[in-house]
This record gives C-alpha cells, sequence and structure tokens, in this order.
C-alpha cells in the first residue's frame, strides 16, 4: 500500500471522513509516533540538529505542519490535532503536583533573589506583550486585543500554556488565537537554542562561565540525546506488585483521575454558571494539589513514584508540543505574519535584556547559569532551560535548579492565575487593566528584591 493510497484510503474511509471516531485518535497517535520517532533519528544522525541541540518534539512537529492538512496534504493527520493538545495539558498539569518534591533548604538570599529574578520576569513579559499589542500593534492593525498576550503565553509558558490560552479563547470563535500561541511557543523554542547556544558562545570568551572553558568540550551525549550505559539512570521505583497492577498503570491512572476531576469541575462551573468556562488544566492542577495532601495525611505517596510521574508528564508533553505544531495553521501565521514577527522579535528583545542585565544585579553566585537557564524558560521551555543550563554547567554545581525548585513553590499559583485569568479579563474588555496590573506586580516584586537586600550593590 503506497503512501498516496493509503491517503486516499483514510479520507475517503467513513470512519475518517466526518465524524470523530476512536481510530481516529489511534491514527493520529500512531502517525505522530512515527514522526516522533523520525525526529529522534535525525537527532542522532545529522549533525547540524545535534549542535542546535532541536528536540525531536519540534522535529515531528514540523514534519506534521509541513506534510499535514495545514501543509502539503501527504499525511492524513486529522483537524483534531489543537484539540489534542488541549486535552494533553490537563494531564501535564495534574500531574504537577505529584512532582514537586521538598527541595533541600539552601541560601534564603540566594532563593529569594531566584524568585524575585524569576517571578518579575515573567510578569514583566506578560505585561510587555499585552501593552505592545493593545497601544501599538492594535492601532496599526485590526487585531484581536489578546493578540500581544500570545508571545508571553507561547514563551514563558511554552506550547502548554499556548494550548491552554488557545482553547479558552476557541470556545468563544476566536479560534487564531491557538494558532498564534502555539506558533509563538514554536518560535521561541528554536529562538531559544540558537540564540542561547550563542550566549553560552559569547560566555565562555569572555570568562563569565563558572565551569564551561570551551564550548567545544561538550560531552557527545548531550549533542545526540543517546546516554551510555554508564551514565543510565532509573525512571523509577515499583511500590506495586506487577501481579496485582502494573506500577506504571497505577501511576498514570492516578494522573488520568486528576484530570477527569479537573474536566468535571469545569463542566460543573460552566452549568451553574453559563458563560463563564474555568480552565480544565487550571482546575486539574487544583484537584492535583487537593489529592496530593490525602495522599501526604494517608502516606500513600510512599507508593507514588514522582520520577515515573514525571516521565509519563515528560511523554505527554513530547505529544503536546507535535501535535500543537502540527496544528498552527499556516494561513492564520501568513495572515498576521508582520504584526506577528514584530511582536516575537521585541519579546525576543526585550527579554534577552532583562535576563542578561537582571541576573547579573540579582544573583551574587553563578549569574551566567543561572541567565541561560532562565532564558530557556522564558523563551522555550523549561525543558530547555534545563538543557542549556547542562550546556554551561554540565555537572549542576550552580545549584541553579535547587534554588528554583524552592523558589517556584511561590511562582507556580501565580503563573496558573496569570493563564486562568488572561482570557477572562481580554473576553471582558479588562486587557488594558489585566496588563496595568502585572506590570505594576513586576516592578513591586523588584522593589520588594531591592528592599531585602538582594540587589547586588556596587562597592
Amino acid at each position: 500500500m503506497n503512501a498516496v493510497f493509503f491517503n486516499e484510503y483514510i479520507q475517503t474511509s467513513p470512519r475518517f471522513m466526518t465524524d470523530f471516531t476512536p481510530w481516529t485518535l489511534f491514527v493520529d497517535t500512531g502517525i505522530i509516533s512515527v514522526l516522533l520517532l523520525l525526529g529522534k533519528l535525525m537527532r542522532v544522525k545529522i549533525r547540524f540538529i545535534q549542535r542546535l541541540f532541536i528536540p525531536p518534539s519540534l522535529l515531528a512537529g514540523f514534519i506534521g505542519l509541513s506534510l499535514g492538512p495545514h501543509g502539503f496534504g501527504i499525511i492524513p493527520l486529522s483537524t483534531q490535532t489543537g484539540t489534542y493538545a488541549g486535552i494533553l495539558i490537563a494531564f501535564i498539569f495534574g500531574a504537577l503536583p505529584l512532582i514537586s518534591q521538598k527541595a533541600a533548604k539552601g541560601d534564603a538570599d540566594n532563593i529569594g533573589s531566584m524568585w524575585a529574578y524569576s517571578q518579575a520576569g515573567m510578569l514583566l513579559q506578560w505585561a510587555f506583550g499585552g501593552l505592545l499589542g493593545l497601544l501599538v500593534l492594535n492601532r496599526i492593525w485590526p487585531l484581536n486585543p489578546a493578540f500581544g498576550i500570545t508571545m508571553p503565553s507561547g514563551y514563558c509558558g511554552g506550547h502548554g500554556t499556548a494550548a491552554a490560552i488557545g482553547q479558552a479563547f476557541s470556545q468563544f470563535g476566536y479560534d487564531e488565537i491557538l494558532t498564534l500561541a502555539m506558533t509563538a511557543a514554536t518560535f521561541g523554542i528554536v529562538a531559544a537554542v540558537i540564540i542561547g547556544l550563542i550566549i553560552i558562545k559569547w560566555g565562555t570568551k569572555k570568562g563569565h562561565t563558572s565551569f564551561l572553558a570551551n564550548y567545544d568540550d561538550l560531552p557527545h551525549e548531550l549533542q545526540t540525546g543517546l546516554l551510555p550505559g554508564d551514565k543510565r539512570e532509573s525512571m523509577g521505583e515499583s511500590s506495586c506488585s506487577s501481579i496485582s497492577i502494573d506500577p506504571l498503570t497505577f501511576n498514570l491512572i492516578i494522573v488520568a483521575v486528576i484530570a477527569l476531576g479537573g474536566y468535571c469541575i469545569s463542566k460543573t462551573v460552566s452549568h451553574f454558571m453559563p458563560g463563564f468556562e474555568l480552565p480544565v488544566f487550571s482546575c486539574a492542577f487544583v484537584v492535583g494539589i487537593f489529592i496530593k495532601k490525602i495522599f501526604d495525611k494517608t502516606r500513600t505517596s510512599d507508593y507514588v513514584c514522582p520520577q515515573t510521574i514525571g516521565h509519563i508528564s515528560g511523554a505527554f508533553t513530547d505529544f503536546l508540543v507535535a501535535f500543537g505544531i502540527a496544528s498552527i495553521k499556516i494561513s492564520v501565521v501568513i495572515e498576521y505574519i508582520i504584526p506577528l514577527l514584530i511582536l516575537l522579535v521585541s519579546g525576543l528583545i526585550a527579554t534577552l535584556i532583562y535576563v542578561l542585565v537582571m541576573a547579573r544585579k540579582l544573583m551574587k553566585e553563578c549569574w551566567f547559569e543561572k541567565a541561560i537557564f532562565t532564558w530557556g524558560w522564558f523563551t522555550g521551555t523549561m525543558a530547555m532551560g534545563i538543557a542549556l543550563l547542562r550546556v554551561a554547567d554540565p555537572k549542576m554545581r550552580s545549584r541553579c535548579l535547587d534554588n528554583y525548585a524552592l523558589a517556584y513553590l511561590f511562582i507556580a499559583p501565580v503563573e496558573i492565575s496569570l493563564i486562568t485569568f488572561a482570557p477572562v479579563a481580554f473576553l471582558n474588555g479588562y486587557g488594558l487593566v489585566f496588563t496595568g496590573i502585572c506590570l505594576a506586580a513586576g516592578l513591586a516584586v523588584l522593589a520588594t528584591a531591592y528592599i531585602k537586600g538582594w540587589f547586588i550593590r556596587k562597592q
């Protein structure tokens, strides 16, 4: 069965013509899985891709976008790929409370400065994007008032937040926001990698790096993504006997139950309050916190493996990125290409300035390593930030992640609130108020850091 025949079969089969069926999901998942394997093979074999540290999920998404229904129409992906991204983000956010562990207590000033630096950067990026869209771009082009926040939702939030924001607006008929946010997330990941590696090379030449003397000394496994036998680690612990239930199944169903709980809460609220739709992922996050507290009280947490759930969440994230990029509508991107480029490039410049300037002001130790980590996070994903940190600090001696683990306990509620209330504010005409609050809050965080003495004062 050649590709043309298979494509015609899929398009003309009653199972795939109009109605969405379980077989549609089966075929879509299978196709994306093939593309993920192809992306991994490309990462292992192609030197150019290795040097850019491009993740296989990004490559799979690009292939699906170019050859799928929004591209040349060769690969028979359905039109539901954007919906998959919205569902997967509920699983990912539902797993977050189960993954978080109590980090070892470190220096309070280092944790405080990391919190202030990261929290202010997030808030100011949302404020910058929103104000640029409302006060500048929307006065030149007839754009959706929420056009500007597609940049921070894609940059600082990544494809997960882009899917969440896009789904919230899609419920009210603004489908273009999903495509624009996904495009911003994709653009951000590429920029995070390329510009991040340039920054690291510059840092080694200027002597700013604390642990990397030469960029060319990086171990080969970081480039290919394949670990040799002596560097492999266990994926988790088995807390259940496979005679009763497989440990992977046990951890997976916990995440699934949490995601379902979030969906039920969202639908219940919308039933009693028509027109008010709580995002499913936000509800799933709240349910996850509630379940985690119950598990801790009943000692059930002893049988839940955070490492296993972390890998489950990582698998969902890989599929989300691939499905999310494949769902981008190229026609919408072309329609908004000029204001979108202005928004995305301006966001990159503003983020780069903030990262390089404020890291020196707030980080007393290993400022460069912490700056490169937040650059990857602010423009791509948390995984991309960790990947860039491993390039600059292969043995993780900067304790950047240790400080961030504690700081994020205070950042997470703010991030969830931004994603939850941004669509509500813009859909009800309060976009300028929302961005103004973000700006004031970001400046207030920096003022707090100054008062607490976290800023580095010149001698």
